[in-house]
């Protein structure tokens, strides 16, 4: 889909219409005024506008996982930093898959990033494929500034909804392309190195065959990041490299794939990014908010889904606990800067996670058995609760997906309408209309 990028006056092929009928569709039609970017006070009543929104999704966080999390790092009179926002609520997670009752990350990002429910793998598409708007596409119509940070390949199913539309979550050399000719993030921070270059170009991370899920370059529309240069962004691999860049239009890729690597607890785990996520979304704040129109920023910590894929509690609770940081280092920057919106919620459950109280007659698997699959359901810990002599476990239902609600915690213009239980497609409307200063 090729889409009107008003903010840097580039036009590109074909698909405009489309993209403006949809945004007809969404309830959002141009406000007649040069760009759209001023907010429009009228029917629906008027509040203030987000000048900022920035979303921070938690793949696979859950009420459990917080509240894991929180044991873990503060105790139980302690309060994260993702708790500490002023209004809370929840999100209803379910998709419109006509084969499974679990939503994926694919459908959960989009009805965020579009506020359509599709089916479990589409990126950013309807039911019958059909591109829809996203919340990044349509801050770009307000003449914003817009970026991308995640722990996961910048191409993954939760970035790529708000950046691109495709059918199949999987195709993230052709995410990598729409990024580059459609949407065009100013900043765009993560993983995923292997889907900008061709097979036999490693770039600037040496392919590794041998790895239990090989990292190798395999994108197949050329040199992406040599035509992401092209185009005027400033391409980056290393952490000095992110600190040194001045440009305003940054891509930075710090890993094959994911910038962790996914495993059970002792089989090849390691949750050590290359730059934290923290950092990386401190970058992005101080590039995106030199734009007089304000930005859009989503920000996505992959790590805590993943390490829940492989019922690893330690990492688990590590990944979570960076993804607090990164909450702080947003709440630190809304604080000086008046109209900024911060949301952050989960987009499923994984794991069917719990928490329990340290006991060895409550052991819900096997111990003896020597099935990988059985051994790594087992409970975790015990964990210290942290300022007290109390431990706690994680338990386990499963390696995949739950139907679980999700928590959401907000502050800023708008933030009061997500205080209550909603569907997840509720969110995309919220975020729409605080840009937009309405109610």
């Amino acid at each position: 889909m090729h889409v009107r990028d008003v903010r840097r006056g580039r036009i590109a092929a074909g698909g405009a219409l489309a993209l403006t009928l949809g945004l007809g569709a969404a309830g959002l039609t141009d406000t007649g005024r040069p760009g759209g970017s001023e907010p429009e006070h009228g029917r629906g009543g008027a509040g203030p506008a987000a000048r900022n929104v920035v979303l921070l999704v938690g793949d696979g966080l859950s009420i459990a996982a917080r509240d894991a999390i929180r044991l873990a790092t503060v105790g139980q009179d302690g309060e994260l930093a993702m708790d500490g926002l002023r209004y809370a609520g929840w999100t209803r997670t379910d998709s419109a898959d006509p084969d499974e009752a679990v939503t994926d990350s694919a459908a959960g990002a989009t009805a965020f990033a579009t506020g359509v429910r599709t089916y479990n793998g589409a990126v950013s598409v309807d039911v019958d494929g059909r591109p829809v708007p996203t919340l990044l596409e349509l801050a770009q119509r307000q003449r914003k500034a817009t970026g991308l940070v995640t722990t996961a390949q910048v191409t993954d199913a939760t970035p790529a909804a708000f950046g691109a539309h495709v059918p199949d979550r999987a195709d993230q050399s052709e995410i990598a392309r729409q990024y580059l000719d459609d949407t065009r993030p100013d900043v765009v921070l993560g993983g995923g190195e292997d889907w900008w270059y061709p097979a036999g170009d490693e770039g600037a991370y040496p392919d590794d065959p041998d790895d239990p899920r090989p990292e190798v370059s395999q994108g197949r529309h050329g040199n992406l990041v040599e035509r992401a240069e092209a185009i005027g962004y400033d391409y980056v691999t290393t952490a000095d490299e992110l600190a040194a860049t001045r440009s305003d239009r940054i891509l930075g890729l710090f890993a094959n794939e994911e910038m962790f690597e996914q495993a059970p607890e002792g089989q090849g785990d390691e949750y050590a990014p290359v730059v934290p996520l923290a950092t990386m979304t401190r970058k992005a704040l101080d590039v995106l908010s030199d734009d007089r129109h304000g930005f859009f920023l989503l920000v996505e910590e992959e790590a805590i889904d993943e390490f829940a894929h492989n019922n690893n509690a330690p990492r688990t609770l590590q990944a979570g606990q960076a993804f607090d940081e990164t909450v702080a280092v947003v709440r630190d920057f809304a604080a000086r800067h008046r109209g900024t919106l911060v949301v952050v919620v989960g987009d499923h459950e994984t794991g069917g996670l719990a928490v329990e109280n340290v006991d060895p007659e409550d052991e819900s698997g096997d111990p003896a058995s020597t099935d990988p699959a059985v051994a790594r359901s087992l409970e975790d810990g015990p964990f210290p609760v942290a300022g007290s002599d109390l431990q706690f476990t994680v338990d386990w239902t499963t390696g995949g997906h739950t139907g679980a609600s999700t928590p959401l915690t907000a502050e800023g213009p708008g933030a009061d309408r997500l205080a209550r239980s909603q569907d997840n497609t509720d969110v995309f409307g919220v975020l729409r209309d605080a840009m937009r200063g309405r109610r």
